[in-house]
């Protein structure tokens, strides 16, 4: 990748960046996964489910914990998550304003389905920022860790990859950055990174400048 190369188009992941939901849904994950004997706490969830598409998480705890989830398990939590997001769902402190002053293309590329991710940037009050200019996983053969997704995206806003920024919180979507080509910037000011402010595992996974407040934004943009 070419890090002199112009920037032209910054992606953001939505959830635990945009919106801080990623201890609602974990939390609701978690509980619906002990309710199918799944044995596994919300630590464990956090730490190898964040930022990953429900299909994968399904495929996961079917190969390593051996249960298979019945039929409706998925759109069951789905609906448990969408209604704690209408009850306590918020925007990040200050993206409003950071994501407006820009003066960048800007997009999202999410892991979530196209229903909640719309639902969250709706409910929020943020998708007036993006217009039309949102992905999801859904759109793509493979979602992230692998670069489909951001590769989609850069492609329909018609960016090099090595022009494109992404702002991610999650190793896999860091992981899916890099393999891109593109730029990263990890961000650690969702509730699901109290344990590691410092994004420590969002470095070793590839991230560049690690910052938590959206304040930072114009100077994480002025240093990519």
């Amino acid at each position: 990748m070419d890090a002199r190369a112009k920037l032209g188009l910054v992606i953001f992941d939505c959830d635990g960046v945009l919106v801080d939901s990623e201890p609602l849904s974990l939390a609701c994950l978690t509980a619906g996964l002990n309710r199918i004997g799944v044995a596994i706490d919300f630590a464990t969830v956090r730490a190898r489910f964040t930022g990953t598409s429900m299909v994968s998480i399904m495929a996961h705890i079917a190969r390593d914990y051996g249960v298979t989830a019945p039929p409706g398990f998925v759109e069951a939590v789905k609906a448990e998550t969408l209604a704690l997001f209408d009850a306590e769902l918020t925007a990040m402190r200050g993206v409003t304003e950071a994501v407006a002053a820009l003066g960048l293309p800007v997009c999202v590329a999410s892991s979530s389905d196209p229903v909640r991710l719309r639902h969250s940037l709706s409910l929020t009050g943020l998708l007036p920022l993006f217009d039309d200019c949102v992905f999801s996983s859904a759109q793509v053969a493979r979602g992230k860790p692998f670069p489909d997704l951001f590769l989609f995206a850069a492609d329909r806003m018609g960016a090099a990859p090595a022009a494109c920024l992404v702002i991610e919180d999650s190793v896999p979507g860091v992981t899916a950055a890099r393999s891109a080509g593109m730029r990263v910037a990890g961000f650690t000011g969702g509730g699901h990174w109290d344990h590691d402010p410092a994004g420590a595992d969002l470095v070793r996974a590839g991230a560049g400048r690690i910052f938590s407040e959206f304040s930072d934004l114009a100077a994480v943009i002025a240093e990519a």
